[in-house]
């Protein structure tokens, strides 16, 4: 009986071993499901093809509507103590750009949320976004550079643009304009899955 007891013990240790591993995703409201069913955010179908491509890893959501990179510093370490994550998606900014607020700021605050990833061991993606054109050239182009400039400097993957491929289709956009709708999510899905796809190591 004992050695069959020892066995469980071992079954039960390995499994503990081949337990699903976290990808978490930090960002705000366009990462929160805002305006649309949360199972229709672009995490939760990001969950569903990590599930079906029966990979060993977990989806946990930790983004926060009106979230600025401010307050995302001050969220992550407890995130991160909480979730251990493999992965850290980062998508945030795109409060601190429609609020005109600082870019140095921003830069810091993003480079101390990459740093605390990595400190804890975890593989980080870098999300970018974009300014609308009227907040004027130099400030757009100056925005989006800060993504660029930390990905390459930090030496972590980025995804340039949430976004991309359908930001001027005011069909895929809420009535505020700013909000994906629930038929734009799977697109976004489609941005962020090529560059995390290869982080998604044993």
């Amino acid at each position: 009986m004992s050695r069959f007891i020892l066995f469980i013990v071992w079954l039960l240790a390995g499994a503990a071993v081949h337990a699903a591993q976290n990808v978490l995703v930090f960002g705000d409201s366009l990462s929160a499901g805002y305006g649309i069913r949360s199972a229709e955010a672009w995490p939760s179908l990001l969950g569903e093809r990590l599930r079906t491509q029966k990979s060993d890893y977990a989806l946990v959501n930790a983004s926060l509507s009106g979230e600025t990179t401010a307050g995302g510093r001050t969220r992550l370490p407890t995130a991160l103590q909480q979730h251990r994550p493999q992965v850290v998606i980062i998508a945030l900014g795109a409060n601190d750009g429609l609020r005109g607020l600082s870019l140095d700021a921003m830069r810091s605050n993003l480079k101390a949320m990459i740093d605390a990833a990595q400190a804890a061991r975890s593989r980080v993606l870098l999300v970018g976004m974009e300014m609308p054109p009227n907040y004027g050239p130099d400030y757009t182009r100056k925005f989006r550079a800060v993504y660029g400039e930390l990905a390459r400097d930090s030496k972590v993957a980025l995804v340039p643009f949430l976004l991309d491929g359908f930001a001027e289709k005011r069909d895929l956009f809420q009535a505020d304009g700013i909000h994906p709708t629930a038929a734009a999510q799977p697109l976004i899905v489609d941005n962020v899955w090529p560059t995390l796809k290869p982080l998604l190591r044993k």
